[in-house]
C-alpha cells in the first residue's frame, strides 16, 4: 500500500463518520442558502507570481509543522500579505485539519478558500462548499477518469473551482482532457513522499497556456519561488514556509513581489 492509499483509506473512514452525522440532503439545503462562491482564477491570472498560502499543522513526510492554535488569525495574515487564496487542510489523521478550521477560516477572511483533502465522493465538494470552500482539490492519482470529469462537472454546477493536482506528463494529459482549468504540479510523489523541485519543470510546459499552472510543495525559500515562476508558475502553492515563519504577512508579500 502506497502512502497516498493509506491517506485515502483514514479518509473515507472518517467521512463515514461524517456522513452518519449530517446528510447529504443537509448538505445540499445549507448550499443552496449560501452566496456563490468566490472566483479564484483572475487573482491567480495576475502578472506577478500568486501565492496560494496554506494553513497546515502537519503533514506524512514532516510530522508536526507549526502549533495553530488560531487558523483564522494566521489567515488573516496571510490576507493581508497579499494571498491570492488561503488553502485549509481538513483532513485529520496525517495533517492535523479539519473542517472547523475551514470555517473558522471563512468567518475571518473574504479571500477565496481551498478546501485541502482527498476527494473522492461527491458528498465531499458539497460538505466544503457548505463549510465556506471556494475551491476543491482533485488528486488524478486518486481517481479514475469518470471520476474526475464528474467531480469537475459537479464542482462548475457548485461555483466551485477545482485545482487538479497532477504528478505526471499521463495525469497531465488526463486533467487537460477532463476540462481542467487550473492545474497544479505537486513536486512531491505521493507514493514516496520524495520532493523533486524538477518536477514542475518537467510539466509546467506540456501544460502550456492551457490553464492556470500552480507549482505544489518543496517551496521553502523566495529562490524556490523565482525558480518555479521562471520555469512558468502563475502561482505557487506554500504551507511548511509559512507555517514556520515567524512573520507569515511579511512572508507571502515577498513571495509576491516574485515577478
Amino acid at each position: 500500500m502506497t502512502v497516498l492509499d493509506g491517506i485515502i483509506a483514514g479518509v473515507v473512514a472518517d467521512l463515514e463518520v461524517r456522513r452518519a452525522r449530517r446528510s447529504l440532503e443537509d448538505l445540499i439545503a445549507a448550499v443552496a442558502s449560501m452566496p456563490a462562491a468566490l472566483d479564484p482564477l483572475p487573482a491567480l491570472r495576475a502578472p506577478s507570481l500568486s501565492v496560494i498560502a496554506e494553513v497546515k499543522r502537519a503533514s506524512p513526510s514532516k510530522g508536526a509543522l507549526a502549533d495553530i492554535a488560531d487558523p483564522a488569525a494566521l489567515a488573516v495574515a496571510y490576507a493581508a500579505g497579499g494571498a491570492a487564496v488561503i488553502s485549509v487542510l481538513t483532513e485529520s489523521r496525517r495533517f492535523g485539519g479539519s473542517l472547523e478550521d475551514l470555517a473558522a477560516v471563512r468567518a475571518a477572511v473574504p479571500t477565496p478558500l481551498l478546501r485541502k483533502d482527498f476527494v473522492v465522493t461527491d458528498y465531499q465538494l458539497w460538505e466544503g462548499r457548505a463549510a465556506g470552500a471556494d475551491l476543491a482539490l482533485l488528486i488524478v492519482a486518486a481517481l479514475d477518469q469518470k471520476q474526475l470529469t464528474g467531480f469537475l462537472a459537479l464542482g462548475a454546477e457548485l461555483g466551485i473551482t477545482c485545482l487538479v493536482e497532477t504528478h505526471t506528463t499521463e495525469e497531465v494529459r488526463r486533467a487537460l482532457d477532463a476540462g481542467a482549468g487550473l492545474i497544479g504540479v505537486n513536486n512531491r510523489d505521493l507514493k514516496t513522499l520524495e520532493v523533486d523541485l524538477s518536477h514542475f519543470q518537467d510539466l509546467a510546459e506540456t501544460i502550456d497556456d492551457q490553464a492556470v499552472k500552480v507549482a505544489e510543495s518543496g517551496i521553502l525559500s523566495v529562490d524556490d519561488a523565482v525558480r518555479m515562476r521562471a520555469a512558468g508558475a502563475d502561482a505557487v502553492l506554500v504551507g511548511e514556509l509559512l507555517v514556520r515563519h515567524g512573520d507569515p504577512q511579511a512572508a507571502v508579500a515577498a513571495l509576491r513581489a516574485v515577478a
